[in-house]
């Protein structure tokens, strides 16, 4: 059973968490709409992760004044324990993390993708999240560092690993060889950026966007919503297209086959009739050639742009549809056929 003392004691503790959770909740999303009101999803989000990670914070940083006006019992005293500096140590970590989330979203809250052209927007995207995670790790490992010399057995193991370092250091050296690798390619990718988040992409044969860039892999995003995760380095040692590099326009191609006696110049007047009559076309390319001629068909390429690669996709198809609807409608005796010639044999009858 607790005394009164040490039951006044947590009743006080309680008190003090109820009310810093209490007046953050009440204080906190006005004191934020002073400096900033964020217009994202995501920014919400980031907002009430950091405001949990606060509320633990004031209660945290008030406690030691309890012992002025309530001194804790002998048996409750944690200020000076290594329980209350670790948990401090951690607690303090956690709002740095969440507060650099906030950061990131305030920044790149003034830049947006609703737009044809976004490739600073997305430049800054890749940066800023390789830099974060980056920072992360190093609050994390100085956290830990941290809360490794609070004890006596970890100093003395630390100061003899000093001694080793120098062999440690090769043997982690050889066998990390492949994640510092995939470190280094990811610093490279940050700036200077061969991808960027939501470029299009070919890779593996697969066509996708790039979804996710993390420390040591990418995740692209397949047009079929399937996730292909490839190792950083990939992207530095192996061959892919990028369709978004400079720019998201881009060209495409529709090929016909048709017969020898189709009129090419009518069916260029007809591809020009239906781009003018779709948005998907941008209003840059339209061009129809006769890039092969085989002894059966043909070939006929017919070459127009869009604004972006989803949209070329779409008008591609159109395209298709289009011209061989109006083939079977008007010219069907242009689509591709096989001929068979027929002689007749004529004998004499010798009489």
């Amino acid at each position: 059973m607790f005394n009164k003392p040490t039951l006044l004691f947590l009743g006080a503790c309680l008190g003090l968490l109820i009310f810093s959770h209490f007046f953050m909740e009440l204080v906190f999303p006005k004191l934020l709409r002073l400096f900033h009101k964020p217009s994202t999803r995501k920014g919400k989000q980031s907002m009430n992760k950091f405001s949990q990670a606060l509320k633990w914070g004031v209660f945290l940083a008030i406690y030691p004044l309890i012992g002025f006006f309530l001194p804790p019992p002998p048996s409750l005293n944690i200020t000076q324990e290594r329980v209350f500096i670790v948990l401090s140590i951690i607690l303090f970590t956690w709002i740095i993390i969440e507060l650099s989330n906030v950061l990131r979203y305030i920044f790149l809250e003034k830049y947006t993708f609703d737009k044809e052209d976004n490739l600073r927007e997305r430049r800054l995207v890749t940066q800023v999240a390789f830099i974060r995670k980056i920072f992360i790790i190093a609050v994390v490992v100085i956290a830990f560092a941290s809360i490794l010399m609070n004890f006596d057995s970890a100093r003395r193991i630390g100061t003899g690993l000093l001694t080793s370092a120098g062999i440690m250091g090769i043997i982690i050296g050889f066998a990390a060889q492949k994640s510092i690798a995939n470190l280094l390619a990811g610093f490279q990718i940050a700036f200077t950026q061969p991808i960027r988040i939501d470029d299009v992409v070919v890779v593996e044969g697969e066509w996708g966007k790039i979804e996710e860039i993390n420390l040591t892999y990418v995740v692209v995003q397949i047009w079929d919503q399937r996730r292909l995760v490839l190792p950083i380095n990939y992207f530095i040692e192996k061959p892919f297209q990028n369709w978004t590099r400079t720019t998201a326009a881009i060209w495409g191609t529709v090929f016909l086959y048709v017969d020898p006696t189709v009129n090419v110049c009518e069916l260029k007047v007809q591809l020009k009739e239906i781009l003018d009559a779709t948005p998907l076309w941008d209003k840059k390319v339209q061009v129809l050639q006769v890039t092969d001629w085989t002894e059966k068909t043909i070939e006929l390429r017919c070459l127009m742009s869009a604004k972006d690669s989803p949209t070329a996709f779409d008008l591609r198809c159109l395209v298709r549809e289009k011209l061989l609807e109006f083939l079977q409608k008007n010219h069907p005796e242009t689509l591709p056929k096989t001929r068979v010639l027929l002689e007749k044999e004529t004998t004499e009858i010798k009489n």
